[in-house]
């Protein structure tokens, strides 16, 4: 993959409803080449499909990759609400979502990956756009915030800037948690909690 391919996974279009199949193959060609070096070839290699199969889902690589590793996302980023629902109040919800995603996303296998083997294919959604998997981000927790805005629980504004406030602020301590081994991966996700909710607090 080149630098165009970097700047068509940031700007990747809508996402692709993929079979079971063709979404394992792309994990696990991600997992063992990484991302820069996925190709339509492999992915329908490994999936058994043709080339002229995936093209009918996808535009391109950059598309089904982006595909995946949205999904696989949206659905650890609902576990982690689920897992939350009986707290009393919609900010200790909140909170106990964000430090669940800090706590499990670094050791999600492609995410993983990505750091590993192409770091800088997250830098345009530190410093440049708001990618699909951060767009599923602000809209899980916009929806909460007006929750404890209407229960008292969290302070008054503009829902979508403290959404979007808040992904900004999680996003580089996620992406950086490594940095946390020597003082204590867990110790860091409380401190993590604590300063969200303190900042969502009336």
């Amino acid at each position: 993959m080149t630098s165009q391919r970097h700047k068509s996974l940031a700007d990747a279009p809508s996402l692709v409803e993929l079979p079971p199949g063709v979404a394992a193959a792309v994990r696990d060609s991600v997992l063992a080449v990484g991302v820069r070096r996925t190709t339509l070839t492999d992915v329908a290699r490994r999936a058994g499909v043709s080339r002229m199969t995936l093209y009918r889902m996808a535009p391109d690589v950059e598309a089904l990759i982006l595909s995946v590793m949205t999904r696989d996302f949206a659905e650890m980023l609902s576990a982690a609400e689920s897992s939350a629902a009986r707290r009393r109040t919609a900010r200790a919800r909140l909170v106990a979502m964000t430090a669940e995603v800090a706590r499990r996303l670094p050791d999600e296998p492609l995410f993983r990956r990505v750091i590993d083997v192409d770091p800088e294919l997250l830098l345009p959604y530190l410093t440049d756009r708001i990618g699909s998997t951060q767009r599923i981000a602000i809209g899980h927790v916009r929806r909460v915030i007006v929750e404890g805005q209407s229960d008292g629980s969290i302070r008054r504004g503009d829902p979508e800037l403290m959404a979007t406030a808040l992904l900004v602020a999680v996003t580089p301590f996620v992406v950086s948690v490594r940095l946390f081994d020597t003082v204590g991966r867990e110790a860091s996700v409380g401190e993590l909690a604590t300063g969200v909710d303190g900042w969502l607090r009336p």
